[in-house]
């Protein structure tokens, strides 16, 4: 694993995709980090500077849905390990790594209505570069440990704990939440599932800061 000496910037990250990807028919370069580091604002940042060959693909939309987490009694720390679906994530990897010749439909997440919707992303044959961006793509217990060996590479997206924490309160007010709701939710359940992450930074080939991104980092998770 290395780290950049300096910040890069935006432009010379997506020249390193471009690299990754030579003559390979498709890369999947994972974006993991705590929540609030900035890997969607890097995901689409890079998507934007590689072109129709680039697509984003976040695995926030493997959340259970509402209904599930109501039964399972998981619903008040949404976003932990064991409300995603890892093992359903590791199979549509798998299949993308492998499927170039058709189009593979992936969930999205609406954040409007707070759930999964099935079949939003389309990866289609032009996309040889998957953007795949989340918290828990390099842990290595089961069914996570399926997905790091999928990866071209893993980029791990580090943040300051004090801006995530200032990102991650932002964002929850943003979503309906109260100032004190926001800041508890911040601290009690993305900081626990921040321990959990953090702990993986050493599985990842690079190190990258939340400001790469450039310009719109305050709403990046």
């Amino acid at each position: 694993m290395t780290t950049e000496p300096r910040p890069p910037t935006a432009d010379a990250l997506a020249d390193r995709v471009a690299g990754l990807l030579a003559d390979r028919p498709r890369i999947l370069l994972g974006l993991a980090g705590s929540p609030g580091s900035g890997k969607t604002t890097l995901a689409a940042a890079l998507a934007r500077r590689l072109g129709p060959a680039a697509v984003a693909l976040p695995m926030d939309g493997f959340h259970l849905a509402n209904s599930t987490l109501d039964r399972l009694g998981r619903h008040d720390r949404k976003g932990a390990i064991d409300t995603f679906d890892g093992a359903g994530f590791a199979a549509l990897l798998a299949r993308i790594a492998t499927t170039t010749g058709e189009t593979v439909y992936a969930p999205g997440f609406d954040r409007s209505v707070d759930e999964p919707v099935a079949g939003s992303i389309a990866i289609s044959p032009e996309h040889r570069i998957v953007l795949v961006e989340g918290n828990y793509l390099l842990v290595p217990d089961e069914p996570w440990a399926r997905i790091r060996p999928l990866l071209t590479a893993a980029w791990f997206v580090e943040t300051p704990s004090d801006e995530r924490l200032r990102r991650l309160v932002d964002r929850h007010t943003r979503h309906g939440r109260s100032p004190a709701a926001a800041t508890a939710w911040a601290h009690d359940v993305d900081g626990a599932n921040a321990a959990l992450i953090e702990a993986t930074r050493s599985y990842a080939d690079l190190v990258v800061p939340g400001t790469a991104g450039a310009g719109c980092v305050g709403s990046g998770s």
